[in-house]
């Protein structure tokens, strides 16, 4: 796994930090507006939200006194870049499987 890849992975790797980048998807939201949607305490949320962010996938943009969450698509990236290897890789062996089927058709 790349070196970029791995704060991305780290991100992701918990179900909350998932959800909560669900969340974004649809809108941004204050920590406030996270925070309503878990049943755990505003730190916590910040925590994951810190991660998130460390990770790329997340913007946040201050307004007034608030704290806006945006969801950075692009922070998803390293993770597209890392499975491409095994695109490839099946592709290669699915082509080579077929070319075997075939020749054993003949």
């Amino acid at each position: 796994m790349t070196d970029i890849a791995q704060p991305c992975f780290r991100a992701l790797s918990d179900p909350t930090r998932r959800e909560i980048t669900r969340l974004l998807a649809t809108s941004d939201m204050s920590i406030a507006q996270v925070t309503a949607r878990f049943d755990m305490t505003r730190a916590a949320v910040k925590k994951h939200l810190t991660i998130l962010s460390d990770g790329g996938l997340i913007t946040v943009k201050t307004v007034g006194r608030e704290r806006i969450n945006h969801l950075n698509p692009a922070g998803l990236l390293p993770i597209l870049d890392w499975l491409e290897f095994f695109d490839a890789f099946w592709d290669d062996r699915l082509a080579a499987l077929k070319t075997a089927i075939e020749k054993d058709m003949k």
